[in-house]
């Protein structure tokens, strides 16, 4: 379910393998994954478009070494130096290849790093483009991915027309998560939490301000649910 939060070795498991880098291209033949950090540096940068229902991914700067001392004046790679597609490489080609009708989107389930060991499930997205752009200093990727609804069933094709679902903002997220203590507003748990809409969307409410979000475990979010029906 997406806003859920999860602790990394669920999230590990959830993909069946220890996730170490950013973006992981064609996990288990049928999705990939992206994981998005908050920190200042991070080697990627992502940002919210189209009243929040579409994500602009950066792609990965080439590791530090002897040869390349500051990553950030180079341009990102699409191939290693043996030839073979990076994870740039990789979801690019597949962003091109839906583009130009020779298949279906990328499934990707992006997770987001709230703190150490603790990670927010953004959901389910399809990757719909791919570009290089110049950032004043070198060339770097975007990959435009669009959160759609559900989990969607991955022994399936993907849906043509998906309803699209609007994205909680990093800096909400991290400000709910300070001003309620990493605990449900009601009970007070620390298991099986998610940001929840206080007002939901189908009433007028909104994920841009940290007013209208809160975190609740399961129980008293489905409880909240049902009240509302």
């Amino acid at each position: 379910m997406a806003n859920e939060v999860i602790s990394y070795l669920e999230m590990c498991s959830r993909e069946g393998t220890s996730l170490q880098r950013g973006m992981n291209f064609g996990l288990g033949g049928d999705h990939s994954v992206v994981l998005m950090s908050v920190r200042p540096n991070a080697p990627y940068r992502d940002q919210l478009e189209d009243e929040g229902t579409t994500l602009i991914y950066e792609g990965h700067d080439e590791p530090r070494s002897d040869a390349v001392p500051r990553p950030k004046g180079v341009d990102q790679p699409e191939r290693t130096p043996y030839g073979t597609p990076t994870q740039n490489g990789r979801f690019h080609k597949a962003a091109q290849d839906y583009k130009d009708g020779l298949r279906p989107p990328e499934r990707v389930r992006v997770y987001e790093k709230l703190r150490q060991g603790i990670w927010s499930y953004n959901g389910v997205f399809h990757l719909v483009d791919s570009w290089k752009e110049e950032d004043g200093e070198r060339k770097v990727f975007k990959f435009k991915l669009v959160a759609v609804e559900g989990e969607e069933d991955f022994s399936r094709p993907p849906t043509a027309y998906p309803g699209r679902r609007r994205v909680i903002p990093t800096s909400v997220k991290l400000a709910v998560w300070r001003r309620d203590g990493g605990k449900c507003i009601d009970c007070g748990s620390t298991d099986e939490l998610h940001f929840d809409h206080d007002l939901p969307y189908s009433k007028g409410g909104t994920s841009i301000t940290e007013d209208n979000i809160q975190l609740m475990c399961v129980r008293h979010n489905l409880q909240k649910g049902a009240r509302i029906v």
